[in-house]
């Protein structure tokens, strides 16, 4: 999936319109954008790109946290060994591709590279884990229980609650780097309507085989929509790795691995339905932030009046 963003991952300096682009393809809706013809996505899905050799994805077994840093993505995986802790940091550049020479350590223990942008230590079992990498300090505090709960079960489960739905509505913020970021607002009806809008930027109308896309200011320009979407679908593709590393009354935070986009995620689960409630992705140059909600209101997308 990240291959198919690379044009967009280019152009993210020039404004707002890639990143749109970008959260088109991870929501499965390839299609033209009227308004920058040099971005445009391929006529029909590439297949999944798995994490490769140069990409530093977590180990087995691990439990998995993110975040952005800058233009890089960080994330840290921890694997349980009995009294001690396998604990591995992943640095991923804008180009996709482990960062390589930089000063890693967690705690006190120096970290030795193990591949490109993988940084490595074996350590007691900590209540936190204390993670400096270049000039970048994060604490990531583990959960209480030790090891955490396996949710691949549950992550499943959400996905296909997730596909079950009428109608979503969600809230979408999509950054490249701390200076670079799209916020916009979507609604998903069954079994292959979308809309967008992007907060002072573009907005798209895809309906069955036909879709219509506007500029700020201009006007609706209709096309063919070159694959008929599925929707509503959740974002990820797979999971590996998935744990629940925190809960309240009502909802589960689990945190996996997707090895085909490839990518971080973090979720939070309704305990009681299985929705999906907020989303946190994490990947070459793309910090995603998602909110859903109303599920199965009584939402309508239909082709815009021109």
């Amino acid at each position: 999936m990240v291959a198919r963003l690379t044009v967009a991952v280019l152009a993210l300096a020039a404004g707002a319109t890639a990143v749109a682009l970008a959260v088109l393809l991870l929501h499965g809706t390839p299609g033209p954008v009227s308004a920058a013809p040099a971005a445009l996505p391929a006529a029909s899905p590439a297949p999944a790109t798995p994490a490769t050799p140069s990409f530093p994805a977590p180990p087995a077994n691990a439990v998995v946290f993110s975040r952005e840093d800058g233009a890089d993505a960080l994330a840290l995986a921890v694997v349980p060994r009995g009294k001690s802790v396998l604990v591995q940091a992943s640095v991923v550049g804008p180009q996709g591709t482990g960062v390589d020479g930089l000063s890693v350590s967690f705690g006190s223990a120096r970290a030795s590279a193990c591949g490109h942008g993988c940084y490595r230590a074996t350590l007691p079992r900590p209540r936190a884990v204390d993670l400096r990498a270049g000039k970048t300090r994060w604490l990531v505090p583990l959960p209480a229980r030790w090891p955490p709960r396996d949710a691949s079960a549950l992550v499943a489960r959400a996905a296909h609650v997730w596909r079950s739905l009428r109608t979503l509505a969600f809230y979408d913020r999509l950054a490249s780097d701390p200076a670079h970021a799209v916020v916009s607002t979507w609604r998903a009806v069954a079994p292959d309507r979308l809309s967008y809008r992007i907060k002072g930027g573009y907005s798209a109308v895809i309906v069955g085989e036909r879709r219509w896309d506007r500029a700020p200011g201009g006007r609706w320009i209709e096309s063919a929509q070159t694959v008929r979407l599925k929707q509503p679908v959740p974002v990820w593709q797979s999971a590996t790795d998935a744990h629940v590393v925190g809960a309240t009354a009502t909802a589960w935070r689990i945190t996996f691995f997707d090895p085909g986009t490839p990518a971080w995620f973090a979720i939070t689960v309704d305990k009681r339905t299985l929705r999906t409630l907020d989303l946190r992705m994490t990947t070459t140059s793309h910090f995603m932030h998602e909110r859903y909600g109303p599920f199965d209101a009584p939402l309508v997308v239909r082709p815009p009046k021109k």
